[in-house]
């Protein structure tokens, strides 16, 4: 508990500062603050050891593991649909598209062009005459008809101003009679809104307003500094857990390192490499050598990356027992 409360203090420190606070805040802050960290701390842990893991099987299997599909799937599916879908588009332009054009010039666009340069034309010049001989007639015709409906339409303009002055005489002495009593109307209704409106405001409004502004803006200031020093104590426990998990995970490296690493190392330089580099000198050199010279393999061959020995002359034959763990 000391040792929580020494973190939460330098937490505390490293923060910058802060306005003014009330008595509340101070109160709840410490408490939540250590109750949520010790709820935060293996949480962390968890999640630190969950995304360790899976970046180490990620760096060692998946990724291999996709790199060699992805080879599989370049060398057994791209490249032989590749080259079959070249053959098909060779054949298809062959055997279809150079017959279907040839079908489509000679077949379709040579007779189609005769047909219109030698009846379709001269039958687009006889029907546009006879259009414009219509168009003559019917303009000739609706002129005609335009003149009459004019004069009809000028007898009719006549009267209806004769009317239309009488029935405005009419229209304006009604409306200045409505308008009166709507006047009326509206002076009554405005004093019935406005008592209504006062009565409103006096049994409704005022309690509403006294019981929000001394009873649930206190509560919602409460529960709001709850909230803030709630999400305040999971984001400093959070990180003080990260602290803790990367100290934990630093321990247990060295650990590891200590308890199997050095072990592993050293029977590995100690037992295992000697006995690898004598069968390598006295078998497998010996062996190569003899198969390059009856001639069942390559005299030399040149060393690929990571391949050259640490012999003297640099043996050319790939080593694998060269590097250790």
């Amino acid at each position: 508990m000391r040792g929580l409360c020494r973190v939460l203090t330098y937490m505390e420190l490293q923060q910058p500062p802060r306005q003014p606070e009330g008595c509340l805040t101070v109160a709840i802050r410490i408490p939540v603050r250590i109750v949520v960290l010790v709820l935060v701390v293996p949480i962390r842990l968890v999640w630190d050891a969950v995304t360790a893991t899976a970046r180490a099987v990620h760096r060692t299997a998946l990724r291999p593991l996709g790199r060699a599909l992805a080879w599989l799937g370049r060398t057994l599916i791209v490249v032989p649909l590749t080259y079959l879908g070249r053959g098909l588009a060779w054949v298809g332009r062959v055997l279809v598209v150079t017959p279907l054009a040839w079908l489509w010039r000679y077949g379709v666009a040579v007779p189609a062009a005769w047909l219109y340069r030698r009846l379709l034309t001269p039958l687009g010049h006889g029907i546009a005459w006879v259009a414009r001989g219509v168009r003559r007639v019917v303009a000739a015709v609706g002129s005609a008809v335009g003149w009459v409906v004019s004069g009809v339409w000028a007898g009719i303009a006549w009267l209806g101003s004769g009317m239309g002055i009488g029935l405005g005489w009419a229209g304006a002495r009604v409306w200045a009679g409505l308008r009166w009593i709507g006047r009326g109307i509206g002076v009554v209704l405005s004093v019935i809104g406005t008592a209504l409106v006062r009565v409103g405001l006096i049994l409704f409004v005022v309690p509403v307003g006294w019981f929000y502004r001394w009873v649930l803006t206190p509560i919602g200031h409460a529960v709001a500094v709850v909230a803030r020093e709630v999400a305040a104590a999971f984001g400093h426990a959070w990180r003080i857990a990260g602290h803790v998990s990367r100290a934990v995970g630093r321990r247990l490296k060295w650990l590891g390192r200590q308890l199997v690493g050095r072990p592993v190392r050293w029977v590995w330089r100690t037992l295992c490499a000697p006995v690898l580099h004598w069968v390598r000198d006295t078998l497998w050199a010996p062996a190569a050598r003899a198969a390059a010279v009856a001639g069942r393999a390559p005299l030399s061959r040149a060393p690929g990356p990571g391949q050259r020995g640490r012999g003297a002359g640099g043996d050319p034959w790939f080593d694998p027992w060269e590097s250790g763990p």
